[in-house]
């Protein structure tokens, strides 16, 4: 199954990411920057649960402010997000419960460095099969 779509942009790199609800769209578009970031050899080891709670003044602005907290677990604490339970997604507010694990140079490694997610061409819509959403990222 393929979770996004690579957007070409330039000096950027984007995505498009659906889902049938709220909730499967943010879960979709944590394990796309994921996927995009690092590339996962052999099996998860040293998992544990992180509990990740953000807000945002919209779907779309709460959209941003999620993935930001994804970045920053993989660029400032070395985590690799191997789950996403999103518990609670309403338009302002998002709770979810994160299995991630340290990452390990011996088996994994870094296909691209992402800088930021940014605002620039974002879109999170509700459309006639669920919802949809476009986000750049700095690279």
């Amino acid at each position: 199954m393929m979770l996004y779509k690579l957007i070409d942009h330039t000096a950027d790199l984007g995505i498009e990411v659906t889902g049938l609800t709220k909730k499967d769209l943010f879960t979709k578009a944590a394990l796309s920057l994921m996927d995009i970031v690092v590339e996962r050899k052999g099996t998860p080891v040293g998992v544990k649960e992180k509990a990740l709670s953000v807000e945002g003044s919209d779907p779309a602005d709460l959209l941003i402010n999620f993935l930001r907290e994804i970045l920053y677990l993989v660029n400032g604490e070395a985590l690799i997000v191997e789950e996403c339970d999103i518990q609670e997604c309403s338009t302002q507010r998002l709770v979810a419960k994160l299995r991630v694990e340290p990452y390990n140079k011996e088996k994994d490694s870094i296909k691209m460095e992402l800088k930021a997610v940014t605002y620039h061409g974002l879109a999170v819509e509700k459309t006639k099969k669920g919802w949809k959403a476009r986000v750049i990222f700095d690279v």
